[in-house]
């Protein structure tokens, strides 16, 4: 088994970059086939991470939707839906979020050390909660879930983690869905802020596919010599 899971980073943005607009109502960049395109890839997964402030801001169920996907994993011996995963700073978590109240899979919360205790009698049995030695990151996260036996994570968010994953090289995949329209508001959440990028100057990004989706299109970029083995098409 690898030391990390096959990490594949998926989202949806706006023509201009952005991943959401900077009112209270969150803007659908996406359409129904391609949720439909996601739901298939979140099937294949063995969990789903995302960020604390997407649980807080998105209040995401992270489930996987169709009956048949679902019957197809319990099939197989799995959960109905993927495990899911999240990394908190602050441990600001409600343990009345979909996150945490939907699904009978699996849930892992991951904050630092001295956290621990306060976010596990927060959350009481809805998750485990997992803490991170001082210095470490996504790298210790990955290696652990590696180890919990998560062969496939699938990312969904926000900027913030996709920043940290892929300026930690940790990304093995890229499934980027741009929108035909434009936010044009600098308040709103970007895809990544800034960082140290490995794919700058001569390293480019390899893209492995561009496909139309509707009115949306999907590009998908191999980021690791990994994708080659483990990048079964969506």
């Amino acid at each position: 088994m690898a030391d990390r899971p096959y990490t594949i980073l998926s989202c949806g943005i706006s023509l201009d970059g952005y991943l959401d607009n900077a009112k209270r109502s969150r803007l659908i960049l996406s359409n129904d086939a391609d949720l439909d395109r996601v739901d298939g890839v979140r099937a294949g997964c063995d969990a789903i991470m995302v960020g604390a402030a997407t649980v807080r801001n998105d209040n995401p169920r992270l489930l996987v939707k169709s009956p048949q996907r679902r019957a197809e994993r319990v099939a197989s011996g799995l959960p109905c839906t993927p495990t899911k995963v999240t990394v908190t700073r602050s441990g600001r978590l409600d343990p009345h979020a979909a996150f945490f109240s939907t699904g009978s899979c699996n849930k892992f919360v991951y904050c630092p050390a001295d956290l621990v205790t306060t976010l596990t009698e927060h959350l009481g049995p809805l998750a485990t909660v997992v803490g991170l030695g001082s210095g470490t990151g996504l790298r210790e996260v990955a290696e652990d879930l590696s180890a919990r036996g998560v062969n496939r994570l699938m990312v969904e968010g926000g900027g913030t983690l996709h920043t940290q994953f892929l300026t930690a090289d940790l990304a093995d995949e890229l499934q980027l869905v741009v929108a035909p329209l434009f936010v044009g508001d600098s308040r709103a959440r970007r895809f990544v802020s800034n960082g140290r990028f490995p794919w700058q100057g001569e390293r480019r990004a390899e893209l492995a596919e561009a496909r139309p989706i509707g009115d949306v299109v999907l590009m998908r970029y191999a980021l690791s010599a990994r994708f080659a083995h483990e990048g079964a098409a969506p």
